[in-house]
């Protein structure tokens, strides 16, 4: 089967345009493109839109750079202007009575034309501020919200309508071989009623008609039932918050609800959720590649202030009044364009087109051979009884069945729903993660996830708690255990006044936290858990923060970022003096240091004996697993303007030790992927003491085991990183460039299938790089979840070891699905083949096959494709890159059941009368209804079978699956219904109780047929098992 797939083979992630293309080319046999094809991607619209997106960028671009640069050089801004023909805007009536100053249009043709005259025109921000009625110190009154959204529009984009049922209903009803039985059923029933009169010669056509109908109806409800799924999914990928100043105060929101007039906060890895201008900041910088192309970014402040939304902070902090929202930005029509062409599909998905493909070939052949023997036969008795010259219309309505008997075999021998389980199961997947705070972005990865042999995470946020406080201080080279959480038992420290001062200086003036007022009117700490830690211990301390910020004046800020490692400001003394501060890793902090803060609070020089005793107190907090940080100042002389903030020469005031907890549950989580043959690596920032000391807490470095930091691993060649790699499992003071070349290396050199998770915004190489990117939903940048395909709400690890395990859920309940559909098909085909080719008539009519097909079909895949994981799973080593999907162990069941079942079914066949003593007018109508039933119970019998493809205990956790014994209940149901009562339609009649029992036994000993094949030895290459419950038994060995 390999050899025959070998054209259905794409990359989980970034897969070219030739692969996509070229499975597309092998796929031949389709009975309903659209319906198979919904969730492809769409390779003329995605080039349409790209033309679009690159259109709209390159004319994003003129106005950014030549139009700015034509402007720089000629100093005739309002020439300019008036040749580009700007028009003059008229302020209707509308905007007047609601209370504002200023066009929609004009406003929103600021920031997107870069029409600085425009802005200087209308008063600069200022005046921007003053028309669209808004304080920036109170920001948009809440009361003001609807009225806004009226005027200058909604921050939403255009998006296409939902697809409605009856949409889904007409897509079912495309397929081609469908199409060909209804008009059969037609023909039938007017050859029919001419022929044998009202109403018996319209019952085989509407038999089939029925029958259309109920596919089409199940069909188009589980495919509804999928979109809505998907709905639920893209609704919760679009919840983005922002931080907004409303009615006076700090109030994260959704970007949808942000309005013309508010005032935005925005820090390193936000997306500009909207226009805006620049009101306030320290060192933005904004990568605009996204609108215009150009990678170099931009720097934005007072004489550059305008912000395109759609654009991403690379750096610093600010804040913006937006000034258009939604379609009147260049990003609302970009996003508009963005959902053409839809997603890549995954690898599953074609893998299964291509198996469609080959048994649909299969199933043509076998259908077409069915036909022409019916047909010569049917030809040869005629010219036998010298009837060929006589044709009646009830010779036609002969041949125009085995016409619909032989379409029947193609509606049942191509698998079009193959393809389509991959997407039940993924949407059911993806359905189960959000509710177990697991976003899957994109479809691939889900599946990707079981394959998952290596995941690199953080180590804040992930492995700990997030919840940080200060435990240990060192300061004036006296070492205190924090151990009480009020003032006073912090004071006993006994620290001078002068001291107390600076320490305050350090921890409040140079700190990205702010305070805001909640609903209740309380104050609270807004800021990152290692900031407010800092924050919080200061106020213990009795600091004021409002008061240190009142008399020193902020001249300059450089924000932390991974790269940097810290975090540095330049502030005006109330004296007018200059004074630098800076804060972040210990190490990197303390080589920028000479001096030392005395218990006087003076300043003396830093000796190399004093260096190594505080190296030694750094690394003594790191080994208690506390994040250690320095903090420092420095005098500066000059004016603010022409001073930059140093990068020596500092006064050391304290190192800090900050308690991070380790996550409950995390060691078990770990002590589980191991299990499942996953290695867990730890990528993080801090220092290698503290690392390996909660990577010890959470198993994950064990006997033989490599920590490295950084820049030891950055300074190797591949072949030294070719040998130290498979050893690593920590790796501290990282850099995000490390994680990314670690990523590369694990999948290039060693073949693995890596999940990486990430936070920060430099985290996105990495993320894109990985065969999974992980995103952090509460301490994660929105760069970084852009970049991700799945997003951990909860930031917990655990819940990454849940998504591999559903993962494996998914590739396993399509091999199940596969295994009973297959087995299914070969016994359908070579039943109705060889009964054709013996007894010249098929043993199953049309309507009965089209049940077998929603049987194996749409409830099939509804029962074993959404089955939820078991802790099994999780025992036993991940599938590896390019294994075959189709398993020896899947053929070995497939063969087994269907040589039984074909066997039984012809004993029935050819000696069915004689065994059953079957007589009278009524016995071919009995046995043929007998055979009919006997097959259906097979298959529900099977599937239960197929439940484990390897292990005895089928019914393990099956009363847990809802889904599964719902389908099995209906299933059972609607085949007594078909016998019992709609016999005239489905050409059955109405069994004994004793008939019925024969059924239900010969379906039954499948069961027992299974536990026997089970021990036929397979694949012995592979000895190792995983179980976790009952052997398997592949062999004597195991009996």
């Amino acid at each position: 089967m390999d050899t025959l797939l070998k054209d259905f083979e794409v990359e989980s992630k970034n897969t070219s345009e030739d692969a996509l293309r070229k499975w597309r080319r092998a796929v031949t046999i389709v009975k309903n493109p659209r319906r198979r094809f919904r969730m492809v991607a769409d390779l003329a619209k995605r080039a349409a839109a790209e033309r679009k997106i690159r259109t709209i960028q390159e004319k994003i671009r003129i106005a950014l750079y030549v139009k700015r640069a034509a402007l720089q050089f000629l100093d005739a801004a309002a020439a300019a202007d008036n040749a580009s023909g700007q028009s003059e805007y008229k302020i209707s009536d509308e905007v007047k009575e609601a209370g504002f100053g200023i066009d929609p249009d004009e406003l929103a043709s600021i920031v997107r034309e870069h029409g600085m005259k425009g802005l200087k025109k209308n008063g600069g921000v200022d005046g921007i501020a003053e028309k669209v009625s808004v304080s920036f110190e109170e920001g948009v009154r809440t009361s003001d919200v609807s009225t806004r959204q009226k005027i200058y529009g909604c921050n939403r984009y255009t998006e296409k309508p939902p697809r409605s049922f009856l949409m889904f209903v007409w897509e079912a009803l495309q397929d081609l071989t469908l199409i060909i039985l209804m008009v059969c059923a037609l023909v039938s029933i007017g050859v029919g009623i001419a022929t044998e009169g009202w109403p018996k010669g319209m019952y085989d056509g509407l038999g089939i008609i029925l029958s259309v109908f109920l596919v089409v109806m199940v069909t188009a409800a589980s495919d509804y039932n999928q979109s809505l799924q998907f709905r639920d999914l893209d609704r919760e990928k679009k919840k983005i918050s922002i931080q907004v100043t409303r009615d006076g105060r700090k109030q994260e929101i959704s970007i949808y609800d942000l309005v013309v007039g508010d005032v935005v906060q925005l820090s390193i890895g936000d997306i500009v959720p909207a226009d805006g201008i620049y009101l306030s900041g320290y060192s933005l910088v904004i990568d605009e590649s996204s609108l215009s192309g150009e990678s170099e970014p931009v720097n934005v402040y007072e004489n550059k202030p305008l912000l395109l939304s759609g654009t991403k902070v690379q750096d610093g902090s600010g804040k913006m009044i937006v000034t258009a929202v939604g379609m009147r930005t260049e990003w609302g029509k970009l996003m508009e364009t963005l959902c053409e062409g839809g997603e890549d599909e995954t690898p599953l998905q074609v893998k299964l087109n291509g198996v469609a493909t080959v048994i649909g070939k299969i199933g043509l052949a076998f259908a077409v051979l069915t036909f022409l023997v019916l047909t010569v036969r049917f030809l040869v008795e005629k010219a036998l009884n010298k009837e060929f010259t006589d044709w009646s219309s009830s010779d036609a309505l002969t041949l125009l069945n085995y016409f619909a008997i032989a379409v029947t075999i193609i509606v049942v021998a191509v698998p079009e729903g193959l393809p389509l389980a991959v997407t039940l199961s993924l949407a059911f997947a993806m359905k189960k993660l959000m509710n177990e705070k697991a976003l899957v972005r994109h479809l691939s990865a889900c599946e990707t996830m079981g394959s998952a042999t290596c995941i690199c995470t953080d180590k804040t946020g992930t492995l700990t708690t997030n919840r940080m406080v200060v435990d240990k201080i060192w300061i004036c080279e006296k070492t205190e255990v924090i151990k009480s959480r009020h003032s006073e038992g912090i004071l006993e420290m006994g620290i001078s006044e002068g001291v107390l001062s600076l320490l305050f200086q350090v921890i409040f003036q140079n700190t990205a936290c702010e305070t805001s007022k909640d609903e209740n009117g309380k104050n609270k700490i807004l800021g990152t858990p290692t900031e407010k830690a800092l924050f919080e211990f200061g106020l213990l301390l009795g600091g004021d923060f409002d008061a240190q910020r009142k008399d020193f004046q902020i001249k300059k800020v450089e924000p932390f970022n991974s790269v940097r490692k810290k975090m540095s400001v330049l502030v005006a003394l109330p004296s007018g003096e200059l004074r630098a501060f800076c804060k972040g890793a210990s190490e990197i902090v303390l080589k920028m240091c000479d001096k030392i803060l005395d218990d006087s609070g003076k300043s003396v020089p830093l000796s190399e004996e004093q260096i190594l005793s505080i190296s030694d107190v750094i690394n003594g907090f790191a080994c208690e697993a506390l994040r250690t940080l320095c903090l420092a100042y420095k005098d500066l002389d000059g004016p603010a303007s022409e001073c930059s903030i140093p990068e020596f020469g500092y006064t050391l005031v304290t190192v800090v030790g900050i308690k991070d907890p380790v996550r409950p549950g995390v060691k078990d989580a770990v002590q589980t992927c191991l299990a499942a043959g996953i290695t867990v690596r730890m990528v993080t920032g801090d220092n290698i003491n503290t690392a390996k000391a909660i990577a010890k807490e959470c198993g994950i470095l064990t006997e033989g085991g490599v920590a490295i930091e950084g820049p030891e691993f950055r300074a190797m060649n591949p072949r030294q990183m070719g040998e130290i790699i498979p050893k690593i499992q920590v790796m501290a003071r990282s850099l995000p460039l490390d994680k990314h070349t670690l990523v590369t290396n694990l999948r290039n050199m060693f073949k693995e299938v890596v999940a990486v998770t990430g936070d920060g915004t430099n985290d996105a190489p990495a993320l894109h790089e990985a065969d999974i990117g992980l995103s952090m939903g509460i301490a994660g940048t929105e760069v970084a979840k852009e970049s991700a395909d799945v997003i951990i709400m909860d930031d917990n690890f655990s819940t990454i070891v849940n998504v591999a395990k559903w993962g494996r859920a998914v590739y396993i309940n399509i091999q199940k699905f596969v295994q009973f559909q297959l087995t299914v098909n070969v016994v359908a085909l070579v039943l109705n083949f060889s009964s054709a080719c013996i007894t010249g008539s098929a043993p199953l009519t049309a309507v009965q096959l089209l049940w077998v097909n929603m049987i194996m079909d749409t409830l099939g895949a509804l029962a074993l494709a959404t089955e939820p994981p078991n802790d099994g799973l999780m025992k036993r080593a991940p599938v590896g890159r390019g294994a075959s999907f189709i398993t020896k162990t899947m053929w070995r069941n497939i063969f087994g059941q269907s040589i039984y079942q074909l066997a039984v079914l012809a004993v029935l066949l050819f000696d069915g009368k004689r065994l059953l003593g079957l007589t009278g007018t009524d016995a071919t109508s009995v046995l043929n209804t007998v055979i009919f039933n006997s097959f259906v119970f097979c298959q529900v019998f099977n599937e239960i079978n197929s439940r484990d493809i390897e292990k005895i205990n089928v019914f393990r956790g099956m009363f847990g699956s809802w889904i599964f014994t719902g389908v099995m209940v209906v299933t059972v149901v609607f085949q007594v219904i078909i016998v019992e009562f709609l016999g005239t339609l489905a050409s059955t009649v109405p069994l004994s109780w004793q008939m019925w029992l024969f059924c239900v036994l010969i379906g039954a000993v499948s069961m027992p047929i299974a536990v026997a094949l089970k021990f036929i030895p397979v694949e012995r290459d592979n000895p190792k098992h995983h179980d976790g419950y009952e052997a398997l038994p592949s062999g004597p060995d195991q009996v």
